[in-house]
């Protein structure tokens, strides 16, 4: 398996983890801290919320960093200089050398 391969891997999981605490939290204040039942566990409204907003926070920021990170891993056998499009242009109209600017020469006059 390849780096980029296992970076991408990586980002799927991260992309998941991170819609699923948006999809958690609620503008209102109704989302996850409702529905635990008060102050009973992860100490009430106020710590479920900043827990949500540090770990959106930080996913957003493993997120970042993978992607940057996974374009460092690419080898350059994809790149551009190496398109198969770019082989077949060239293949297809050949460079052709510019005409050279000479000055005609007049014919030598015939001598009897």
């Amino acid at each position: 398996m390849s780096t980029f391969s296992i970076f991408l891997v990586l980002i799927t999981i991260v992309c998941f983890l991170l819609i699923v605490v948006i999809m958690v939290q609620n503008p209102k204040g109704g989302g996850l801290s409702s529905s635990i039942g008060g102050s009973q566990m992860l100490g009430g409204v106020q710590k479920t919320t900043d827990f949500l907003d540090k770990s959106t926070w930080t996913l957003a920021t493993i997120l970042i960093a993978l992607i940057l990170l996974s374009s460092l891993s690419f080898t350059g056998s994809m790149s551009d200089s190496d398109s198969k499009i770019i082989e077949k242009t060239e293949t297809a109209a050949p460079k052709t050398a510019p005409a050279q600017n000479t000055p005609a020469t007049p014919a030598a006059p015939a001598t009897k």
